[in-house]
């Protein structure tokens, strides 16, 4: 026998409760609105990716997250320091701050900054390619988290918390708006490999598992190989359809008796979502239908084909695309950093700049949003290694920078400050859950009402803090 609470959170991965908390007058999301779907609507209806409305009118609809894991240097991409030059190889008059190893003299930028567009934006040379859209760009130079650690980092920046089990962004974004296509994970996240962290960087922890990222290794290319069974040789789609039905019934009788068992629903909802990409993810991820030109502004490496992917992604109305830049931790530049930074940057720097223009020319620019950076930036100072300089930068969370495009941002803008060194965030400093609750804001939510009731605790992607920066808001 059910409770009128159990047989609600039965329905729809427990989205009966919402409408169950508006009736009551609490702050939840507003009930589904599947109009405008690409997919069935009675289909997108049932569904727990079913769209919905945000709380108030949004600029974006969509997210693209290109995240340069291992942390970019700021003093050497999009925050540039001639103070630090002028010091290079003496000790720093203000010391060096603590971070996670031994520093010691300046380390002066071995590149050329120069003003872009009629904003004058400096930004670095090895960047040279996305600074032709500093017009467009939104770069915040006054970022800071909380420890100098890859893995807590990491976490902080995709899930609002270093340390435990919390919801990613991308989750937060796919339970908030769910998906515009049935046919396709909301929540994609793309890298060759596997960043730092891992599974945990687009985890959906508490919220249903629907919502959790679906990871592609863009390693491989060939359609077959990235999105592995997906077609299916031996059965068609009816006798599929029938099979599926039938392990649909003998779930939900086994739910039944498991009404705690979150990961039973997720479990369902998957079978229904891997059946219904057969129809549409052949055809978003072939990267062979676009023109020649368009491949070619992209480039043949990985990020390139990783960055037009998002492009046809959203394009399709996936919610959120993450786009890790490499294996591991790519811009964890602790030696050399000169040739490794103009490395990584000659890798990504042509695709960015492509994917800001073809947005632009599909009229996808205004409502997609784009961030760019990484979990930390890296230090003013000379990393010692064994007591000797190395040629590269330490971890450095007390100043970086990130920059956000299109969805609402206010472009040729630049927005707070480190100190005269690049070292910390000292005018106008922006915390990690100030970018989250800005970010969610231009996706239509109030960041205090976004929530998910676990464990006797109503959750949110910011947690108790974070405010809309609102200076960067178009």
């Amino acid at each position: 026998m059910l409770s009128r609470r159990e047989l609600l959170q039965h329905s729809g991965t427990g989205f009966g409760l919402l409408g169950l908390a508006a009736l009551l007058g609490e702050d939840r999301l507003l009930a589904a609105d599947p109009a405008g779907s690409s997919a069935p609507e009675a289909l997108l209806r049932s569904s727990p990716l079913a769209p919905r409305q945000p709380h108030f009118p949004a600029k974006a609809k969509h997210v693209i997250h290109i995240y340069l894991n291992g942390g970019p240097s700021q003093v050497d991409t999009f925050d540039p320091k001639p103070v630090l030059t002028k010091y290079h190889g003496q000790p720093l008059p203000t010391g060096n701050l603590t971070t996670e190893r031994h520093t010691g003299a300046a380390l002066g930028t071995p590149y050329k900054f120069e003003k872009h567009g009629e904003s004058g934006i400096e930004i670095s040379e090895i960047f040279a390619k996305t600074a032709a859209h500093a017009d467009s760009l939104c770069v915040i130079r006054s970022m800071h988290a909380k420890t100098p650690n890859h893995e807590q980092s990491m976490r902080l920046m995709n899930c609002g918390d270093e340390r435990l089990s919390r919801p990613s962004f991308g989750a937060w974004t796919n339970y908030g708006l769910g998906t515009e296509n049935a046919n396709l994970p909301g929540y994609v996240a793309m890298c060759p490999g596997l960043p730092v962290a891992d599974v945990s960087n687009w985890r959906s922890a508490f919220l249903p598992g629907i919502y959790q990222g679906t990871h592609f290794d863009t390693r491989k290319t060939k359609v077959e190989e990235l999105i592995e069974n997906i077609r299916n040789t031996t059965v068609t789609q009816p006798d599929q359809r029938r099979q599926l039905d039938l392990l649909a019934r003998l779930n939900r009788r086994h739910q039944d008796t498991r009404p705690e068992e979150a990961e039973l629903e997720a479990r369902i909802q998957a079978f229904e979502l891997a059946y219904r990409m057969q129809m549409e993810a052949t055809d978003a991820f072939d990267l062979e239908q676009e023109p020649k030109h368009i491949r070619a502004a992209y480039g043949d490496g990985i990020h390139g084909r990783q960055l037009l992917l998002a492009r046809r992604l959203v394009e399709r109305g996936v919610r959120f695309v993450q786009v890790f830049h490499g294996d591991v931790q790519p811009w964890d530049s602790h030696n050399d950093l000169e040739k490794a930074h103009r490395q990584l940057a000659n890798e990504c720097d042509g695709p960015i700049a492509a994917l800001l223009t073809d947005l632009k020319e599909r009229g996808l620019f205004e409502e997609t949003l784009i961030l760019c950076g990484g979990e930390f930036g890296r230090t003013p100072a000379v990393e010692l290694v064994n007591g000797k300089p190395g040629g590269g930068r330490d971890h450095n969370h007390w100043g970086f920078s990130v920059w956000l495009a299109g969805g609402g941002v206010k472009g040729g803008t630049v927005f707070g400050a480190t100190d005269d060194f690049g070292y910390k965030a000292v005018e106008n400093p922006v915390a990690v859950h100030d970018l989250h609750a800005t970010l969610l804001h231009l996706l239509g939510f109030d960041h205090t009402r976004l929530t998910y009731r676990h464990a006797g605790r109503d959750f949110r992607l910011t947690d108790v803090q974070g405010n809309v920066v609102r200076e960067i808001l178009s």
